[in-house]
């Protein structure tokens, strides 16, 4: 009976064994807060400039929990999910407009021959590829374009979409995207679609994308309400002039390479609003820019960073964003950081506010989100960053 009992007791610890190898959730997170210094910030009268000291959360990465999982379904085939809430650390408060798993959620089924097909709220193949390419992947937000112009620091997520992901292929791999409209007799209102290409060999990576969000037909005073399956960009005064857009359309090239301990790297995108009878805009707004980077990992510990981004608008109005980053992060560990961030933009021309007035074009670094009042801002960032 003893040797019967061991047994059986080992038989079902071999078991446990199995199927927890086969079949697992996790759990994950980061932790990233600091305080900002902000020279030019809009007071609360809206017209002045001031000083602006901050509690910043998630400047290296987003302030995030969730849970992944998998199932083996045999054959190669695996049921995943995964679920990913953002939140604000200084208040508590959710992200995403509130939403519990504004980040990401999404189940599907993955296969090591045919790829990944997962269904939900989630990101863009341009995100995907490209965005990992650019000093967003090393830095953060605040080395990207004025106001998040571009979904440089994925400002939005596409909902009620349907994704797939290619396994890669000899360093290839494209995905492709559709968001649904939800709208009963005009599929096309509201509908998101994007798709991509990366490649990466050795030192070199390289990715491209397109994406496109209409709008909806949901308007307020007879002017649109931006109500797609894709979030908005309209955050900042860099483009909340636009709010009232037909559609978004981005297309975007990235690219890096590695020589020994220093990254260079290089990305264009070109972003256009579209306008109908409900925009208060009529011409399609374009904004072109360009970024340059490099890094150097200065021992395993320290790595530092420099980022220069232009920006170009054109169509209802015309300006030019001229912004520079640098960056410095400290490893004390395999998953905490201390880091210094820094930056200064200078804007000139004209752009459109709220109301489709043609005025003076204002500075917002990256994807910082402080209005300045005025052509020109400055920034300095120190913060701690720990991931589980």
């Amino acid at each position: 009976m003893k040797r019967l009992s061991l047994f059986a007791l080992s038989a079902g610890l071999l078991f446990a064994a199995g199927a927890q190898a086969q079949n697992s959730v996790t759990l994950y997170g980061i932790v990233d807060a600091g305080i900002a210094y902000v020279h030019n910030a809009q007071g609360a009268n809206g017209l002045n400039q001031s000083t602006l000291v901050k509690f910043s959360s998630g400047n290296m990465s987003g302030s995030r929990w969730g849970l992944k999982g998998t199932e083996d379904l045999g054959g190669g085939l695996a049921a995943v999910f995964q679920l990913e809430n953002g939140f604000n650390v200084g208040t508590g408060a959710l992200g995403q407009g509130g939403r519990e798993f504004g980040r990401k959620a999404v189940v599907g089924l993955s296969s090591n021959t045919w790829g990944t097909v997962t269904l939900g709220r989630q990101y863009d193949p341009i995100v995907d590829l490209v965005q990992g390419l650019t000093e967003d992947n090393y830095f953060g937000g605040v080395f990207g374009s004025p106001g998040d112009l571009d979904n440089y620091d994925n400002s939005l997520r596409v909902s009620n979409s349907v994704k797939y992901v290619s396994p890669s292929f000899s360093g290839f791999q494209v995905e492709a995207l559709y968001g649904v409209g939800g709208v009963a007799g005009a599929s096309g209102s509201g509908q998101t679609y994007s798709f991509g290409a990366a490649y990466a060999n050795g030192p070199l990576s390289l990715g491209a994308g397109y994406f496109y969000a209409n709008g909806g037909n949901t308007t307020t005073a007879d002017v649109r309400t931006w109500t797609s399956s894709s979030d908005s960009l309209f955050n900042t005064v860099i483009n909340s002039g636009f709010a009232s857009a037909k559609s978004i359309q981005i297309v975007r090239v990235g690219g890096q390479y590695a020589i020994g301990a220093a990254t260079v790297g290089a990305a264009y995108s070109n972003t256009q609003y579209g306008s109908d009878g409900f925009s208060t805009f009529r011409d399609t707004a374009k904004f072109n820019n360009g970024s340059l980077f490099v890094n150097y990992q200065i021992t395993p510990a320290v790595r530092a960073g420099v980022g220069y981004n232009y920006t170009s608008l054109t169509g209802p109005s015309s300006a030019h964003y001229n912004q520079v980053n640098l960056g410095a992060d400290y490893a004390l560990s395999a998953r905490t950081d201390l880091y210094a961030l820094a930056g200064y933009q200078k804007a000139s021309g004209n752009t459109l506010n709220a109301s489709g007035k043609v005025v003076g074009a204002q500075a917002s670094i990256g994807d910082l989100g402080v209005n300045s009042g005025t052509d020109s801002q400055a920034l300095a960032l120190v913060g701690i960053r720990h991931k589980f």
